[in-house]
């Protein structure tokens, strides 16, 4: 029998860089179009600051538009405190999910502090979102970097243990730059299977159309079912070099792949 997969389909990170602000209006009803077809887990916002990803600066609105979830799930990105406090906030929301990069260079980049700095907020959002939203975290770099920050495949482990120390129970490893080849990606996913179990473990891959399924069988194969992607495979990540978004060529897996998967958990 076939395992069934969880899919999360991101259009957050295919929306954010793109220079032409998307209107409100075009966003709820693409979302809503989603709902419709049976998606059950959306990626859908951000609370960061309009100065920085500008198409994100109608998160309320976006929120407050859409049909309750019943039973599905909504999550917001967020940065830093001031972010958790506008998700704590805002309407039908259901998740937040925290950007926590293994690369020292992405993580003040991406969220202007630190990997050491970074923990006691994690702390700080598992305590406030206790019983009233769910808390994901993404180990964004989990399969290297560009950089040439250390990495290596206990350093991430390490990471999985202390934030299950700290009570988080949902863990995505994300290949923020699509560095990653599927040998890679099993190898780091099968290690993290073997010390915790599959459970609460999750893939957020970029790749060009040519790699994707390859790494989604990658990650199949350990046991792992919880993947995340866009429709078409549009999707980005800041620059390397400049941080800036820009739609790019390493997209987010899409599920147009064939493997018994379904949209629905």
């Amino acid at each position: 029998m076939k395992a069934s997969v969880r899919w999360v389909e991101c259009p957050r990170d295919a929306w954010q860089g793109f220079s032409r602000f998307i209107l409100t209006q075009e966003k709820v009803a693409f979302l809503k179009r989603l709902l419709e077809a049976g998606f059950a887990h959306l990626d859908l916002t951000s609370f960061v600051s309009p100065k920085w990803v500008p198409q994100m600066a109608d998160a309320e609105e976006v929120l407050k538009a859409l049909p309750p979830p019943e039973g599905r799930t909504y999550l917001a990105i967020v940065a830093n405190e001031k972010g958790l406090e506008r998700a704590l906030a805002a309407p039908n929301l259901t998740h937040v999910g925290y950007p926590f990069s293994l690369s020292e260079t992405f993580q003040r980049r991406n969220t202007n502090r630190s990997i050491e700095a970074s923990w006691p907020l994690v702390a700080a959002m598992v305590e406030r979102t206790e019983g009233r939203l769910g808390l994901v975290v993404y180990l964004s770099m989990a399969f290297g970097n560009p950089y040439g920050d250390p990495w290596s495949v206990e350093g991430v482990l390490e990471a999985i243990a202390r934030l299950r120390e700290m009570g988080v129970r949902e863990i995505a490893l994300a290949d923020t730059y699509g560095v990653a080849d599927p040998k890679r990606i099993h190898e780091v996913l099968k290690a993290a299977v073997a010390r915790f179990g599959p459970e609460g473990l999750g893939a957020h891959l970029h790749a060009r159309p040519e790699e994707a399924l390859a790494k989604v069988e990658a990650v199949l194969a350990t046991g792992v079912t919880w993947l995340e992607g866009a429709l078409a495979g549009v999707g980005g990540a800041p620059s390397p070099e400049t941080s800036s978004w820009a739609t790019s060529p390493r997209r987010s897996s899409s599920p147009t792949w064939r493997s018994g998967a379904s949209p629905r958990e």
